[in-house]
Order: structure tokens, then C-alpha cells, then sequence
């Protein structure tokens, strides 16, 4: 078999896509760099109360994102294979699971916000301000659900222009008013980092607005309704959970993990909270071509896994694992080149600033593992059907390897935060040595067997 695939509808398909989703993803990063940027401005107090909120914000994030990764993985194969109708009930299915879990979400921020923060940090000021930015952001979450599943039900027919539509109208809305209401300007008040929790709830609302507009008024093969929405349908529902669960479970896991790495640094203090705030930021930004190849392989390879044509997805997965190297030695380039630039946009302490730094440099090496494994594991491996592997390999690297030597180097042996920075991120060159072996013995692509 040859390394290249040669058909030119492969890489138009696979370019068209990567570049408009890394489009989007820059925009929503756009958002979050924002965000930072504006905070980091106003006080490190703030970046910090509002970085510790953002991680229980990112489980809530990643459960809604499983929600439309299992979307895209059964609907991109009924799109291969034609079966329009039933994508509707795949979309349906997607957003009642989806608003459950969003609820449940806002629930535990709204009424459980200080305790959060508080198994994060042991700084008064910082719970206090941080609960107060998670339970304004926290009544999101529902209108973040609405927008993805929809995103994600047209992302599985190819049809993307409409998101990046959407992330850049998100984007000018926020910046505007979080620059308005963090500061206090035009005769508004000055709110700080709850400034910034209210305008990305408000550009949520016009976010899932938009969206649904469009889903309803556009000239779409799909055609959906509102009624859609308000019916589950059973033969859909089991095949849905089934790869659902475990890619919930995988989010669950991987935010966790999330959270208590940023709590094992947030012990360190509040400088090296801040420091991974701004890397963690400008990390997600260089790597934006990264998750758009994972996504856009995902929608590749589950369309022809539902058009039948096996060898082509061999063919395919062979050709990727080369463009993901690729994207991870130019991501690498541009993140060492770039890191010092970055920092000059911030206001923070010179300790925050060399801790950044250093973080930024381990990324650097990291990254290349990054964009091999992440898009090779759920862009490939998830798309085929094997979606409990990868639950499985995030729980095994991060919680019986990766989380236990970081405690033990943090409260043990009081490890620098750079080392335990290393140590945390070290899972990212581990995996590919997994996810090379996996992906090549060709044992993820499964049928979906449900009702037409």
C-alpha cells in the first residue's frame, strides 16, 4: 500500500475542511486569547480567579463537545451512506442527551461554585471572585449545547461555512463587551472578571440564535425542524449511546485531569497559576490546525466508513498519520519562535512571566506528539467505531500514570513547577507510541448496525 493516497478529492476534502474548521477554531480561540488579554490587563487576581473557574467550565465544555463528537461520528457515516433521514434522529438524539447534560452542569456550578474552586486553590480572594465568575458563566452552558449539536449535525455533511460564520459574529460581540464591561466603559459598570463571564453569556444567547436561524430558514438537503428536536427516537438512541458513553467518559476524564493538573499548579502559587493560564491560552491558539485535522478527519473517515469502501479508509489513515507530523513540526516552529512575542501583551509578574516561558518551550517539544496523537486517536480511531480505546488510553496514561507522579513530584519531593510541568505533559509524546501501533493494525473499523 502506498504511504500517499492520490486522489485529489482526499486532500481538497481534507484541506477545505481543516482550513475553514482551523478558521473557526482561531476565532474561538480568538475568544478565549480575549478574554485573557483583557483580564491579564485589568489584574492578575482576575486572570486567575477566572482561569480556575474556566477549568470546571472545560468539563462542562468537553461533555457538550462529546455530545457533537458522537453526532459527527454516526452522522458523517448515514451522510456516507445516504440515509438522510435518519441523520435528523441522530441530530435529535444528540441534543436531548446534550441538554441533559448541560443542566446537570449548570446545576453543580450554579449551587456548588465555591467548594469547586476551593479543591483548586487555598486563596480566599481568588475562591471568592472565581465562584462569582462560575456562576454567571454557568447559565451558558445551555445555549453552548444548542449551537454545537446543531454545528455538528451540518459538520458531518460537510457543511461548515455557517461555523465559521457563527465563531467570528461570537467573537466581535464578546471582545466588545468584555472590553465594555470589565472596565466599565461607555457608563457601564466596572465588573472585572464577572464582566467577562456576563459577555460570553450574552454572546452565547446571539450564538445559538444565529445558528438556529439558520438551520431553519436555509435551503439544506437536511431539512430540519424544530419538531426534530422534540422527539427521541429509540433505534437511534442505542447506537448513539454506544459511542457516545465512552467518548463522555473520555471528556470526563481528560477535564478532570484538566482540572487537577491546574489545581496541583495552582498550589504553587498564584504566579504559576497565571503562567499556565497564558501558555495553556497561546498553546490552543498555535495548535488550532492540530484539532481542525482531528475534526476534519473524523467527518473523512466516517463518510467513507458509511460508503463502504474499507480499503480507501486504510489507504487514507496511512496518508494522514503523515500530514498530522507535518502540521506538528510546523506547530512546533511557530509556538518556540513565537512565545516571547505573546508575552508582551500581558500584564503580569516577571516570575509569571519566566514560568510562561518555560512552559510555552516544553510545549514546543510536546506539540509535535500532540498533533500525531490527538487527531490520530479521535480523528481516525474514534471515526471507525472503536471509541472505547481511546476512554481507555486517556484513563490509563493521565490517571494511573501521568496525575499520580505529578502529586508525588509536587507534595513529595516539591518539584519546581517546571519539572512538574514536564512531568504533566509528558503523556502527550507517550501516546503516540500507542496510537502508532493501533492505528496501523487496522482492528478500529467497526460497523454501526441500526434502524433506517
Amino acid at each position: 500500500m502506498k504511504l500517499l493516497v492520490e486522489e485529489k478529492s482526499f486532500y481538497k476534502a481534507f484541506f477545505s475542511l481543516t482550513l475553514i474548521i482551523g478558521l473557526q477554531n482561531i476565532i474561538t480561540i480568538g475568544v478565549n486569547l480575549s478574554d485573557n488579554l483583557i483580564l491579564g490587563g485589568y489584574s492578575e487576581t482576575a486572570l486567575s480567579a477566572a482561569a480556575l473557574a474556566n477549568q470546571v467550565q472545560f468539563i462542562a465544555t468537553f461533555l457538550i463537545i462529546g455530545c457533537s463528537q458522537s453526532v459527527i461520528i454516526l452522522a458523517s457515516r448515514l451522510w456516507g451512506a445516504k440515509e438522510i433521514h435518519s441523520i435528523r434522529k441522530v441530530a435529535g438524539t444528540g441534543m436531548a442527551v446534550s441538554l441533559l447534560i448541560s443542566c446537570l452542569m449548570w446545576f453543580v456550578a450554579m449551587f456548588y461554585s465555591s467548594g469547586l474552586i476551593s479543591a483548586l486553590t487555598t486563596d480566599e480572594v481568588i475562591i471568592q471572585e472565581g465562584a462569582a465568575f462560575l456562576r454567571i458563566i454557568s447559565c451558558s452552558y445551555v445555549f453552548f449545547a444548542i449551537s454545537n449539536i446543531l454545528l455538528a449535525t451540518l459538520r458531518s455533511m460537510e457543511i461548515v461555512k455557517i461555523g465559521l460564520m457563527v465563531s467570528l459574529c461570537t467573537l466581535v460581540i464578546n471582545v466588545t463587551l468584555n472590553y465594555l464591561l470589565v472596565y466599565g466603559y461607555l457608563g457601564l459598570p466596572e465588573l472585572g472578571q464577572n464582566g467577562s463571564a456576563i459577555a460570553t453569556f450574552i454572546s452565547r444567547i446571539i450564538e445559538s440564535i444565529i445558528v438556529i436561524t439558520y438551520m431553519l430558514k436555509a435551503k439544506l438537503t437536511l431539512r430540519l425542524q424544530i419538531t426534530d428536536f422534540l422527539k427521541l427516537d429509540m433505534s437511534i438512541l442505542k447506537p448513539y449511546v454506544k459511542i457516545a458513553f465512552p467518548i463522555l467518559l473520555s471528556s470526563l476524564s481528560w477535564a478532570g485531569a484538566m482540572a487537577v493538573q491546574t489545581g496541583i499548579l495552582g498550589h504553587m502559587g498564584t504566579a504559576a497559576i497565571a503562567a499556565n493560564s497564558v501558555a495553556a491560552t497561546i498553546f490552543q491558539f498555535v495548535t488550532v490546525i492540530t484539532y481542525a485535522s482531528a475534526s476534519a478527519s473524523a467527518v473523512i473517515m466516517g463518510k467513507t466508513v458509511g460508503e463502504g469502501s474499507l480499503e480507501k479508509v486504510k489507504a487514507y489513515s496511512k496518508t494522514l498519520q503523515v500530514l498530522y507530523i507535518l502540521i506538528g513540526v510546523g506547530s512546533a516552529i511557530v509556538l518556540f519562535i513565537t512565545k516571547d512575542y505573546f508575552l508582551i501583551l500581558y500584564s503580569i509578574s516577571d516570575e509569571a512571566k519566566n514560568l510562561a516561558v518555560a512552559f510555552m518551550t516544553i510545549l514546543s517539544i510536546t506539540v509535535i506528539g500532540t498533533s500525531y496523537q490527538m487527531p490520530a486517536l479521535s480523528g481516525i480511531i474514534q471515526s471507525g467505531g472503536d471509541t472505547t480505546f481511546v476512554m481507555y488510553n486517556d484513563f490509563i496514561f493521565m490517571w494511573l500514570f501521568i496525575l499520580p507522579l505529578s502529586l508525588i513530584a509536587a507534595f513529595v519531593f516539591d518539584f519546581s513547577p517546571v519539572i512538574i510541568f514536564i512531568i504533566l505533559k509528558s503523556d502527550q509524546i507517550l501516546k503516540c507510541f500507542v496510537a502508532i501501533v493501533k492505528v496501523n493494525r487496522f482492528k478500529w473499523i467497526k460497523t454501526i448496525e441500526h434502524q433506517s
